[in-house]
């Protein structure tokens, strides 16, 4: 007998009640956005046909998002970006053959404009609905997989405590195959037994639905063992390799010339996300240029009267994938001030000007680098730039110190304004820096900006 459990006798069920939850949140979201709009409890044909076409797009399209996966254990934010997404490339292609056939004439634009949003908000709300349900349902011993780990006690235990202290997932750990003498005992409540022997005839009498297999790179004969053991089984096999020792950053699996490659160490700005990032960047960065060009003007004029010398200060930084630019400040030092020789930190002993002091120590002097932005050197967030000099020295000094530019270099960031600038602690910056590159996304960018203006630009380690 080939027990599959209980989930997957009823997957396809599942899957076309997600399936009706999406056609039936946007029709009933079009009728809604008609009743509010129009007022009228029927909609004319031609409407009722505008909504087919997206229900019919909707059902080719969010296949393609892989929104009728199983989602079991995956973020839900997860889901609500690629939902997000995928009815914004509905919306998209709705909108652009309206426009081709010149049909958007015959509709209420703000009939579309509250079903977008009725629609958008209905698709979330109903996966988020239902993906509680599941959730507590699972953490209720119901829908539940009976899971089988097999691994050592450091990697395997790993494993083990993450599943056990996640019941959400219904992931329940029937037995741990330790790979070597057990130290676990019973912290979890799991039947631990060591090696492996018999773990197919266990497979087959338990009905275990997965078995993980959570071991270091270096066992891989283990490895290829365990699974020539269970081939004639039709038990869902999972790896988890030992990664708890590297550095990742936006690790993920990518397909290259027909090769699965494991990206260990990437940059975010790939693709759509370096085209928004850009976007980002160049339109506030021209808003923000237009804004404040008359404070600018006032601060130039300033820094000319208080001491003689040109008014904007070019100094070399390191940038993304260690590219050198010309980065530019308010000069806040006398001229040649560096003549004798370029000393990191100290920033609090250096000799400034008395305008030059006001303006550090408000950040006033960084103003500029909106100019940098605009031009494409630097980005508005993301991990302040280096001499030249100082990265040479740091890069040997500091673990993962390059893997900052892996992004653009930024006039404010993650680091900045959770108080690591001027002369703190370098490792505690770079470990926020990793952090940004890592969790990246247009609504963090936001937040550290909005961030930045609520906490002020003035900063007790701003020299």
């Amino acid at each position: 007998m080939i027990y599959r459990g209980l989930l997957k006798e009823h997957s396809s069920a599942l899957n076309i009640i997600f399936h009706i939850f999406d056609w039936v949140g946007i029709i009933f979201a079009g009728w809604l956005a008609h009743r509010i709009y129009l007022a009228g409890w029927f909609m004319p044909g031609s409407y009722s046909i505008v909504i087919g076409v997206v229900v019919l797009l909707s059902a080719l399209l969010f296949p393609r998002f892989n929104l009728y996966k199983p989602w079991r254990g995956a973020s839900i934010i997860e889901e609500m970006k690629a939902m997000t997404l995928a009815w914004i490339l509905v919306l998209l292609l709705l909108f652009t053959f309206a426009f081709a056939t010149k049909m958007g004439v015959q509709f209420s634009r703000g009939w579309i404009g509250i079903w977008s949003l009725l629609g958008w908000t209905i698709l979330i709300g109903s996966r988020v609905l239902l993906r509680t349900v599941l959730r507590w349902l699972r953490r209720h011993g119901y829908n539940q997989r009976r899971v089988v780990i097999v691994g050592s006690n450091t990697l395997g235990g790993e494993v083990l405590g993450r599943l056990v202290n996640s019941p959400w997932m219904g992931l329940k750990i029937v037995r741990f195959f330790c790979t070597e003498s057990p130290t676990l005992g019973s912290t979890y409540q799991v039947s631990v037994v060591e090696g492996t022997a018999g773990i197919a005839e266990y497979v087959e009498k338990e009905m275990i639905d997965q078995v993980w297999i959570a071991m270091p790179f270096k066992e891989e004969d283990k490895v290829k063992s365990i699974l020539h053991e269970l081939r004639h089984r039709t038990v869902d096999i999972r790896y988890v390799p030992d990664f708890f020792g590297f550095r990742m950053l936006n690790h993920s699996i990518s397909e290259i010339a027909g090769l699965p490659v494991l990206d260990l160490s990437v940059s975010p700005m790939e693709g759509t996300n370096r085209i928004i990032k850009a976007l980002e960047d160049r339109v506030l960065a021209a808003l923000i240029l237009s804004l404040i060009s008359p404070l600018l003007v006032v601060i130039a004029i300033g820094v000319k009267l208080s001491s003689p010398g040109p008014v904007f200060y070019r100094q070399e930084r390191v940038g993304w994938n260690g590219k050198i630019f010309m980065m530019l400040k308010f000069r806040s030092m006398p001229i040649n001030i560096e003549s004798a020789g370029i000393l990191w930190g100290g920033a609090k002993n250096k000799s400034v000007t008395p305008f030059g002091a006001f303006l550090r120590k408000t950040s006033l002097d960084e103003l500029p680098q909106f100019i940098n932005v605009l031009k494409g050197d630097m980005s508005i967030v993301g991990p302040r730039p280096e001499r030249p000099i100082f990265v040479e020295k740091f890069k040997a000094e500091i673990p993962d110190y390059m893997k900052k530019h892996l992004v653009k270099a930024g006039i404010t960031g993650w680091a900045q304004i959770n108080g690591w600038r001027g002369d703190t602690d370098l490792a505690k910056r770079i470990e926020h820096d990793l952090y940004y590159i890592e969790n990246w996304s247009l609504w963090f960018d936001l937040q550290i900006i909005l961030l930045t203006i609520y906490k002020g630009f003035i900063n007790e380690n701003a020299y």
